[in-house]
């Protein structure tokens, strides 16, 4: 980025535009949440309805087109570009790129709802996929395929669209590392003009407030976890308390680096949630386990077309509130994840990423939903324990399965010790994508810079939630889920000029 766009301050670099637009935008958005919370929120509920409701056909599409985009270019002659060029070497080992990007990409969901997702498709009368009658065994093939529909290939095309326009333009063509890059081959210089830094501040904002809403949902969550297992009160107090932690722990590992902050944090979850995972295998049976895996894997392939499907959907209703809102709510996380995936994969092919950015968490979804979602289900049928009456609290419902298994002290506080950590390592991907942005693309500003963007995405939580509650919170995550259209428009012209730039790539 010329360094006209930039200015210095204190040692510190934001781009002259995009830092104080944002900064401004996220600052306005914030007062008119706290002026009358339950009105902001009402609003921005309304809008996402609308959106839900009148742009389904085009979400949806966007969401099939990016699994078909990211396969295509696997299979393709251009699965071989490395980025980074022929000689670029990876920065990190497999296992620590897949612990990075997985921790940042969903860790905290597949807590949340790994039990609660396929219980609620299952028992829910109103909202079963494709109609299929309640608490019957076809419910149960429903659940379990159209669960794995929502985490497995669709929300990891989304963010892998975005990682491979980021990293091919910033590693191979010198480009900011920002997705207004992605426009080069479609206006030119123009990307450096106003339509890129309307592009970046547009991703700042998404960002933030998709990270400010996670951060504020899982601290309930969390505390409704740590309440269970340690018998204190879920209070007003904890929940703070718990948002301070982790924009703490997540300033602490973003100070010390890639390395020995962000890869650090995500390798140590990974062995935690390979530890609970044998657990809860352990706790369902081996032999339960693996024919749940097979059973889960038949049920994704058979109800994936049908779930894919836009046109004439007999189940409208749970469509709409489902993989929709999903596919909307993943773009609220695609400049994240997707800007973060870019930054750890110099030296990867585009191979490669498709295949470990989008095939391998789909195979872990499967593993992780067989288990948490098929004991749980299991659970129901047989009448075993709180779930037995039903999804009263998603909150609880991980914690609930849990008290039926065997070791279920130790399990439950691995969940609490998973969320935290995996919300400091969202906190500080996020964190460094904002601060790329904002910087116009610089990805090597300083750490005091990158904790600033930090601290103020936590102070935008704990404003939310002191003053307007989850009230507030849930209205900025509707907003944030209406901005999940224009930024699957984006999603488009960023696929259309990647493609150009590729074919004028040299062959051989």
């Amino acid at each position: 980025m010329p360094r006209s766009f930039n200015i210095q301050i204190l040692g510190l670099n934001f781009h002259r535009v995009i830092f104080p637009a944002s900064f401004s935008i996220v600052l306005a958005l914030v007062l008119l949440a706290l002026n009358d919370p339950a009105a902001f929120g009402q609003a921005l509920e309304g809008t996402k309805g609308w959106i839900l409701k009148n742009c389904d056909w085009f979400i949806m599409i966007m969401g099939n087109l990016a699994v078909l985009f990211c396969a295509g270019l696997a299979l393709s002659p251009f699965g071989k570009i490395r980025l980074g060029g022929k000689e670029a070497k990876p920065e990190f080992g497999t296992l620590s790129w897949f612990s990075m990007l997985f921790a940042a990409g969903m860790g905290v969901g597949l807590l949340y709802w790994g039990v609660a997702e396929p219980v609620a498709q299952y028992t829910e009368w109103w909202k079963t996929p494709l109609n299929v009658p309640k608490q019957t065994p076809e419910a149960l093939h429903a659940a379990m395929g159209s669960t794995i529909f929502h985490w497995g290939f669709h929300p990891w095309a989304i963010y892998l669209t975005s990682a491979l326009v980021v990293g091919f333009f910033a590693y191979n063509k010198g480009l900011p590392f920002s997705l207004s890059s992605g426009l080069q081959p479609l206006i030119g210089k123009a990307h450096k003009g106003l339509p890129g830094q309307l592009v970046d501040t547009f991703t700042v904002v998404l960002t933030v407030f998709g990270l400010a809403t996670s951060l504020g949902l899982g601290a309930m969550q969390a505390t409704a976890g740590i309440s269970h297992v340690l018998g204190i009160p879920n209070s007003f107090g904890l929940q703070l308390l718990f948002i301070v932690v982790v924009t703490g722990v997540a300033g602490f590992s973003l100070w010390r680096g890639m390395d020995a902050g962000v890869k650090l944090l995500s390798n140590i979850n990974m062995l935690l949630a390979l530890g609970l995972f044998l657990l809860v295998v352990a706790g369902i049976g081996v032999l339960s386990f693996f024919s749940g895996v097979l059973d889960t894997t038949v049920d994704f392939v058979e109800f994936f077309l049908p779930l894919a499907n836009w046109v004439n959907r007999p189940d409208q209703d749970w469509f709409q509130g489902w993989t929709v809102f999903y596919w909307a709510w993943w773009c609220t996380w695609g400049p994240l994840v997707g800007v973060f995936v870019a930054r750890v994969s110099r030296g990867r092919t585009l191979r490669q990423m498709v295949g470990v950015v989008m095939v391998v968490p789909t195979i872990v979804a499967i593993f992780w939903f067989s288990a948490f979602g098929g004991g749980a289900i299991a659970q129901v049928i047989d009448g075993t324990g709180a779930l037995a009456a039903g999804l009263a609290d998603v909150n609880m419902a991980i914690f609930q399965f849990l008290e039926v298994l065997p070791l279920a002290a130790i399990s439950s506080v691995l969940v609490v010790v998973l969320l935290i950590i995996f919300m400091v390592t969202s906190m500080d991907s996020g964190a460094l994508v904002v601060d790329n942005l904002a910087a116009g693309g610089d990805p090597g500003t300083s750490p005091v810079q990158r904790v600033l963007w930090l601290v103020m995405i936590a102070l935008v939580t704990i404003t939310l939630f002191v003053i307007g509650g989850d009230t507030a919170l849930k209205g900025i995550q509707a907003g944030a889920v209406a901005m999940g259209l224009p930024f699957m428009a984006l999603m488009l012209f960023l696929m259309i000029g990647f493609l150009k730039a590729l074919s004028q790539e040299p062959r051989g």
